[in-house]
């Protein structure tokens, strides 16, 4: 088996084991599957799970793609060839819960030749109220699946995520962070290829371990109808950041992919309200005081 088939099994492995997981958690909702086809080479598998117990959209996504890059993406990438392979599991879940966090991970692996190819993820997490402890639990995770390969992953990703989850327009932070890394390969590690691939796939592993456990320490908590709308607020910096600086789905939208499966990480619903300042002491404005980079939570 070639390396890049290696890799598109396990994940697809990942996603069959994260669905299956997922809808025990949720306890009534199961996962949609379709499958597509890439006009110019490749396709995926995307699952989607809609008004479920807890879940009210999520979907859990798996790519395998190739064919030619687009200009766009070659001056993106500082990259001569243009024959590509890409392959990778997108996760976005939007609870129904304002108490419970909405979450996104990606792993993936991008290859033009022997030389030219680099694997990138991450997990990061959304509360729509920041809680301290859910936080430090979220975090402590993490750094635990980067400390089981190499103990310098988790402060540097830690990092590069609160810098790219940043909303540039709010001058604040998409939520609270994770790690997020790109273009990760031996020369900029001590590890090998089947090295990051098993960090690659160790980090799709803890997805479902981290989210069930902050899903069951929530779901049964009573909210307000005031929740509810906070909950809808905070969901449109969500699409904001995803329409407007989102890499991936910058990279899907370049190279011809399936519009559906790109735009699966937007919520059912998001509200822009006008000038909206919680006042101060309120859980509301606490949240946002959460919002920066930097946070040390572990």
């Amino acid at each position: 088996m070639m390396f890049k088939e290696e890799v598109a099994a396990r994940y697809q492995q990942i996603q069959n084991e994260i669905c299956k997981g997922l809808e025990i958690a949720d306890g009534k909702g199961k996962f949609e599957e379709e499958l597509w086809e890439r006009a110019g080479g490749g396709g995926g598998r995307t699952r989607i799970m809609q008004n479920g117990s807890i879940i009210e959209k999520g979907g859990v996504n798996f790519s395998a793609v190739h064919g030619k890059l687009p200009e766009a993406i070659k001056k993106a990438f500082k990259v001569e060839e243009d024959d590509f392979f890409a392959t990778g599991v997108s996760i976005v879940i939007h609870p129904n819960h304002p108490l419970v966090p909405i979450i996104h991970m990606n792993i993936r692996y991008f290859e033009l030749n022997e030389e030219t190819r680099w694997f990138g993820g991450g997990i990061d997490l959304t509360p729509h109220y920041v809680f301290e402890n859910d936080a430090r639990f979220f975090h402590h995770k993490l750094k635990n699946a980067c400390d089981e390969f190499n103990p310098d992953f988790y402060p540097k990703f830690k990092t590069q995520a609160d810098d790219y989850f940043f909303i540039k327009h709010r001058e604040e932070t998409r939520g609270i962070g994770g790690i997020f890394y790109d273009r990760l390969k031996p020369e900029n590690t001590d590890l090998t290829w089947q090295g990051i691939l098993d960090f690659s796939c160790n980090l799709g592993e803890t997805f479902l371990p981290i989210y069930t456990e902050l899903i069951e320490r929530n779901r049964d908590k009573e909210f307000t109808d005031a929740q509810k709308e906070w909950q809808y607020l905070r969901r449109s910096r969500y699409v904001e950041f995803n329409l407007v600086y989102d890499s991936g789905t910058k990279f899907g939208l370049e190279t011809n992919g399936r519009i559906e499966s790109i735009l699966m990480s937007l919520p059912p619903q998001a509200n822009w309200g006008y000038n909206i300042h919680p006042e101060a002491g309120t859980e509301e404005y606490k949240t946002t005081q959460l919002l920066t980079k930097g946070i040390k939570w572990v």
